[in-house]
């Protein structure tokens, strides 16, 4: 059995079957909290868990399926490109926004980290939470980081705004498409744009359009506070 879970395709599959788990449990229940990222993650752990299998053995394959992640943002840019002429138009209050977004996503993170006198490893590897994970890791790893800390953030941040985010455009009662994506792709990167293109064409373009500019962004802002 050690050999078959050491196997890439151990890891590939259990993946796939966990997360296609999670899809069809959303789809029978209906509710946003059953976010199919985060159920496929639960149940990841807990089949590690019970048979003992060995994280290094598991990510094998997994590493196989992280390595898709930045082609997979990448494609994101075929959907902003057909709205190209919204970013035309609204080029200006789209990069202020997205700039005010990481800079309150870092401050905040920064100044939580001082209050419960965190150390600076941590502060660092927490600061990146909001931009892709990719992005997150070449910040977080090269000023003293712990990079598995970084991805836990970026992934709790994600599934977190990909269950919030429609209830709270309802709360604030956010009618116009375009806000409503820059404001998940600038709070919850990739995975919250899953949810954005679930709420529309526009919501989703937007979307992964705030993942490459407040990505810029906290690389700009991470020089001066790293």
């Amino acid at each position: 059995m050690s050999e078959l879970f050491a196997s890439p395709f151990f890891g590939i599959a259990l993946s796939v079957l966990c997360f296609w788990a999670g899809v069809r449990i959303q789809k029978r229940t209906g509710l946003v909290a059953c976010n199919p990222l985060l159920i496929g993650i639960v149940l990841t752990i807990a089949v590690l868990l019970l048979f003992r299998i060995p994280y290094e053995s598991y990510n094998e394959g997994g590493s196989i399926i992280s390595m898709f992640l930045s082609p997979a943002t990448a494609c994101l840019a075929v959907a902003i490109y057909g709205k190209i002429q919204i970013l035309k138009k609204n080029w200006l209050p789209i990069l202020v926004g997205c700039t005010v977004g990481s800079f309150t996503s870092i401050l905040s993170v920064w100044l939580l980290c001082r209050l419960f006198g965190l150390d600076e490893a941590m502060t660092v590897s927490l600061l990146p939470k909001s931009v892709t994970t990719p992005i997150a890791i070449s910040i977080s790893g090269p000023h003293g980081g712990m990079v598995p800390i970084t991805v836990v953030a970026v992934l709790v941040t994600g599934v977190m705004g990909s269950v919030l985010a429609p209830l709270l455009i309802k709360l604030f009662r956010v009618k116009d498409p375009m806000t409503a994506g820059l404001a998940i792709g600038a709070c919850s990167h990739a995975v919250g744009t899953s949810k954005a293109l679930e709420l529309g064409e526009t919501e989703g373009a937007m979307s992964g359009l705030a993942i490459g500019i407040c990505g810029v962004v906290t690389v700009v802002l991470s020089l001066f506070l790293l």
